[in-house]
């Protein structure tokens, strides 16, 4: 059968040990997804039945996450002491570079997510998904003073040398894999390792709230119940947890509201010293020098 080639197959029960920073057992991190897309043309999440071009009712709804729910949903973070790791479409430095500029001032990970999400990464060439990537990784240090360590792409899209092709690139973790709860390292053709940290597919406003028409309130239960039962099971592994998040659902104002007693629920553990609040570039920069270290071996 077909197979990526990029990891071997190792149960979560037979792993080495470790702990995060401080003896942590758990880490958690917010994926904060902002994005920008072409009007009257490309992809986009719907809120209502797809429309003729140009969709004014979907393109309009998206927007409202850039013009005012992230911006809610910074004073959420900052009341609570949150970090984010931004994901950032290097099309909004055009469009509203104050917003990127607002997360850069808190000192959040900004992270590489394509330059806009009306196109999917896997449609293009390897020419132009090389343009791709070290164009939005010039942009951010460019435009914001530090170069990404990591990616997302657009839609999760990938061709089969995105992972080659990012190691090749200067990148140094991945989000686009959902296959795990802990760090994976992938083999490149460069021989340079690429971590795989842990995104979430359940633990995603977009799938949950979109597609599965979840609302607000059960949503906010979703990433409680989660965080309770992993921090159970990672007494025995440490393990990885994220949220994705993006502005233009939870950011509107009934959805804050609950999502705002979720995170409060996480910052206690914090405040209890039970977990690592964290970012996915700060996960990877602690198992490599782990591995760095002598004191992990995950080959």
């Amino acid at each position: 059968m077909p197979h990526h080639g990029r990891f071997d197959y190792r149960p979560i029960t037979r792993r080495p040990d470790y702990c995060w920073p401080d003896g942590k057992r758990l880490a958690v991190y917010i994926g904060f997804n902002l994005e920008h897309f072409a009007f009257g043309e490309g992809l986009g999440a719907r809120l209502g039945p797809v429309s003729p071009e140009p969709d004014v009712l979907n393109y309009s709804w998206r927007e409202y996450g850039n013009r005012v729910g992230a911006w809610r949903c910074l004073e959420m973070f900052d009341q609570l002491g949150l970090p984010a790791g931004a994901l950032i479409n290097t099309a909004l430095y055009d469009h509203c570079p104050e917003l990127v500029a607002a997360f850069a001032a808190r000192g959040d990970e900004l992270i590489g997510h394509g330059h806009t999400n009306s196109a999917r990464q896997s449609d293009f060439d390897p020419d132009t998904e090389i343009t791709l990537l070290k164009g939005c990784r010039e942009r951010i240090a460019t435009s914001s003073g530090v170069a990404p360590s990591g990616w997302l792409s657009p839609w999760i899209s990938e061709s089969r040398l995105t992972p080659d092709l990012l190691a090749e690139t200067g990148y140094r973790y991945t989000l686009n894999w959902c296959h795990d709860d802990q760090p994976v390292p992938m083999q490149t053709r460069c021989g340079r390792r690429l971590w795989s940290i842990p995104y979430p597919q359940e633990l995603n406003d977009i799938p949950m709230l979109i597609g599965r028409q979840l609302d607000a309130a059960p949503f906010a239960d979703m990433i409680i119940d989660n965080f309770d039962e992993m921090r159970e099971q990672s007494r025995q592994q440490p393990l990885v947890m994220g949220i994705a998040l993006h502005p233009y659902l939870v950011g509107q104002p009934y959805r804050l509201r609950h999502l705002r007693r979720a995170l409060q629920h996480l910052a206690a553990a914090r405040d209890r010293g039970e977990i690592w609040l964290t970012t996915p570039g700060a996960i990877c920069t602690h198992i490599d020098r782990l591995c760095a270290d002598g004191v992990l071996d995950l080959a």
